[in-house]
């Protein structure tokens, strides 16, 4: 059979349409060898092959040939069957990764973010179970320096003088601190600090101003908030806590077909970007 022609299965009353060279992926197993007709346990009915097994299983069966990738939904859980599937199958490289369930399942992230206020400036500290997200926070957050008067310094706006990028704190991989607002330098003037977070464009001196921009970025990244707690009310310190379910990174493996070892080489994990 040509590896371009449109191959139709029905498997266990659900019907799939692909190309041969997808079932092709790998050689030895009974999907490839059903095309040749050495395996009698798929039927040729009408056209199409029957297949007396679980249908919805066999969908990600599917997604694995198309991308080579073993990306599940997060509320997945038959790791068990769907392995047995794929050995029914003779994919045995996708049965291994399976069997790396404590990779594939996705995990419970938390994140904090504390929040305090201290005359004109405003200080936070966020902490992350994840230090990927962490990273990836501290990448959309910049504050920016610069010199204003005394006339000016509460102004929601930064000045048209030049504002310098600064550097967050990064005391460990796990968190990061940084601060906004005003504080006082010489005769008329103040050091303002604006906060911008990506994707908004705002540079943002007020401390409740970047919190609620804070928020409204981890609520779109898939973040619930859980808690709040006033720490010291004294010091107006309140600390957030927010937790999200983490999506883990696909399996994926790499596939060399070359003579003698038309089977997959070898298995690897690859970082794959899921839409959160």
């Amino acid at each position: 059979m040509s590896n371009r022609e449109v191959v139709v299965l029905s498997v266990g009353g659900v019907r799939f349409v692909t190309w041969a060279s997808t079932l092709q992926q790998f050689p030895e197993s009974r999907l490839a060898r059903m095309l040749n007709d050495d395996d009698q346990e798929f039927k040729l009915v009408n056209g199409e092959f029957f297949v007396d097994r679980d249908g919805v299983l066999f969908s990600y069966i599917m997604d694995f040939l198309r991308t080579l990738q073993v990306s599940l939904p997060t509320d997945f859980s038959d790791y068990q069957r769907l392995r047995r599937e794929a050995e029914f199958y003779g994919l045995y490289t996708l049965a291994d990764l399976l069997s790396q369930e404590h990779l594939l399942k996705p995990r419970l992230e938390f994140l904090e973010v504390c929040f305090s206020l201290q005359e004109m400036q405003a200080f936070f500290r966020i902490f992350g179970s994840c230090s990927t997200t962490v990273e990836t926070l501290a990448e959309q957050i910049t504050v920016f320096a610069g010199q204003q008067s005394g006339q000016s310094w509460n102004s929601p706006f930064p000045s048209q003088k030049t504002l310098i990028p600064l550097p967050l704190e990064r005391p460990s991989h796990h968190d990061l601190v940084f601060k906004c607002g005003t504080e006082y330098s010489t005769g008329d003037q103040f050091v303002a600090r604006y906060v911008s977070i990506k994707p908004d464009n705002r540079k943002l001196i007020n401390g409740t101003n970047v919190l609620g921009l804070l928020f409204d970025t981890l609520l779109k990244d898939g973040f619930r908030l859980i808690s709040a707690r006033t720490v010291a009310s004294e010091e107006k310190v309140e600390c957030y806590s927010f937790e999200r379910m983490k999506r883990p990174a696909s399996l994926a493996v790499t596939v060399n077909q070359t003579p003698g070892n038309s089977e997959v080489a070898r298995g690897r994990r690859s970082q794959v970007h899921k839409g959160k």
